[in-house]
């Protein structure tokens, strides 16, 4: 019963902050109309950035077996390096060179160690389908 209400109480009180926060934004960008250009260009380059992390290691397939051949940690080591320092400078080439902002250090440090991850197991995955090949 009360998880039953806690989760009707719950509903409602995150449907009144989700609207409370559009009608918020809503009329912090009709009084700064310049500040949504600058939303859109940071959400595109976010984009392009988020497909650039995401084809990397699957367009450079051919990678994780030569690694594999290598049998070696160092050779594994320096394609994820690689692949994270290609990840970090379409980052700051596309924010145009200059991070300002703790909180936008903070989200890109975020967002190069999820790139990190997201690399680690896509070059993995490519690993155990070349070992299975060999």
């Amino acid at each position: 019963m009360f998880g039953t209400a806690g989760k009707y109480i719950g509903g409602k009180v995150l449907t009144a902050i989700l609207v409370a926060c559009v009608l918020w934004t809503s009329y912090y960008f009709y009084k700064n109309p310049e500040k949504l250009e600058t939303l859109w260009e940071s959400t595109k380059a976010s984009l392009v950035w988020m497909g650039f992390v995401a084809a990397l290691p699957w367009g450079l397939f051919f990678v994780p077996p030569l690694v594999v051949k290598a049998d070696s940690n160092a050779a594994a080591a320096g394609m994820l390096a690689g692949y994270l320092i290609l990840d970090i400078l379409m980052a700051f080439w596309l924010a145009g060179g200059l991070l300002e902002g703790v909180l936008v250090w903070g989200l890109a440090i975020l967002g190069f160690l999820l790139a990190a991850v997201y690399n680690f197991m896509v070059c993995d995955f490519l690993a155990e389908q070349a070992e299975e090949n060999l």
